[in-house]
């Protein structure tokens, strides 16, 4: 489930233990479940980064990205279930990886935790990173898109709105739970065509898009009912006490409280929305 504010909270939680650390080992841990992808092979990818110093972590879309004093770079993509924790994992059972750091302290160790099994990691050179993962890949990050690069990207497609806003190639890093979200606070139907938009909704869009993802990464993202997600330091994230749409089908809706908010399937994902806050498009 981690979309960009949980990403963006996992990248916060572990930075400050993480740059200027030197790698001392990585090994795969005993894991019985279905193993995570991990590209080149564990030995190889360990011997290209052991002994190196780690100069920076960053979020990339709804990646993580850290950057080594070799200038390869690690790609660590959670999918569904995948956290990247400091301390205290939920469970032993399905541990992935560890990173062990030189000169350790209290956070001498970095996991990587995927009850699924969904999660990839991948060692990068620069120009294979710049190949797979540059602007040619991923369109503008979410939270730096503008309203005329919205504009643009909306007219080029009748595609429904809720559509666009999950293709990585249109905006980088919103999922289908903060797209239900931000479509709500717009007052936008999840099926409206991006290019009948007009230039207010398209500006509600944007200020929606803005607004959203940076008050749930303020709150650490959204831990839902099955309790998967979880900070760096284990602690469940608060921003789910403030859906207004999402998961709460059949519910009257808290913005009008008039309309029961209704669900439906767009591209085999529950879409959530309040027919009388978001109409349809006449």
């Amino acid at each position: 489930m981690p979309e960009l504010p949980e990403v963006e909270t996992m990248v916060r939680g572990i930075r400050p233990a993480l740059e200027g650390r030197r790698i001392a080992a990585i090994r795969r841990c005993r894991c019985r479940c279905r193993p995570i992808a991990i590209r080149p092979t564990l030995p190889r990818l360990a011997k290209r980064i052991t002994g190196s110093t780690i100069t920076s972590v960053q979020r990339l879309a709804k990646r993580i990205v850290i950057e080594f004093s070799s200038a390869d770079l690690l790609v660590i993509e959670p999918r569904m279930t995948g956290l990247l924790l400091l301390r205290d994992p939920p469970d032993q059972e399905h541990l992935r990886l560890e990173w062990r750091f030189e000169n350790g302290d209290r956070n001498d160790a970095l996991w990587f935790w995927d009850r699924r099994g969904l999660g990839t990691v991948r060692l990068y050179r620069p120009h294979e990173f710049a190949n797979d993962l540059g602007p040619d890949r991923l369109g503008p990050d979410a939270l730096k898109i503008t309203v005329r690069q919205w504009r643009e990207r909306c007219a080029r497609t009748s595609r429904a709105i809720k559509i666009v806003l999950l293709d990585q190639r249109v905006v980088a890093g919103i999922g289908n739970l903060y797209a239900a979200e931000i479509l709500h606070r717009a007052r936008i139907h999840p099926a409206s065509q991006a290019n009948r938009l007009t230039a207010e909704q398209i500006r509600k869009l944007a200020t929606a898009v803005r607004s959203i993802l940076t008050t749930a990464i303020r709150y650490e993202g959204s831990t839902l009912s099955d309790g998967t997600y979880r900070n760096a330091l284990n602690h469940p994230g608060r921003y789910q006490n403030q859906h207004r749409v999402y998961g709460r089908a059949e519910t009257i809706c808290s913005t009008c409280g008039r309309a029961p908010i209704e669900r439906i399937v767009q591209s085999q994902r529950s879409t959530f929305f309040c027919p009388s806050c978001q109409p349809a498009d006449s």
